[in-house]
């Protein structure tokens, strides 16, 4: 169960990120409703990127690596977390408005979700051991 989960992040973190690093405009517009298109914006979306295409690399380096899935998986649960809060406060307290938005923040709590699951079933795994 873990290698599948690092392996679902490390694809949706790479193709966002990749997205972001290269496309911020597009990708900001997109899941946001919000465009990047300020000098500002631009290096921020692409600083973005690149934290999300590596936060993929590292699930996809360490998804059959055991000792380190547990600590990747608890990065990812806190990141997931907290992008889905920092969505929702997004789109309702300063109204951002994307086709995407709402789906995004679901998708980072099903993700948050199952990585919870995933260190809660570990845990109790190595505690019968």
């Amino acid at each position: 169960m873990t290698k599948l989960l690092l392996m679902v992040s490390a694809l949706l973190s790479a193709v966002v990120g990749m997205a972001a690093l290269i496309m911020p405009v597009v990708t900001g517009s997109l899941l946001v409703g919000a465009t990047l298109d300020t000098p500002v914006g631009l290096v921020a979306g692409r600083i973005a990127g690149v934290a999300i295409l590596s936060l993929g690399l590292v699930c996809w380096l360490t998804r059959d690596v055991p000792s380190a899935a547990t600590g990747v998986v608890t990065a990812m649960l806190v990141y997931n977390a907290a992008a889905a809060a920092i969505l929702v406060y997004g789109g309702t307290w300063l109204k951002l408005q994307s086709t995407l938005l709402w789906p995004l923040i679901v998708i980072h709590w099903v993700m948050a979700g199952w990585c919870a699951a995933n260190i809660w079933m570990t845990r109790r795994r190595l505690a019968r051991v």
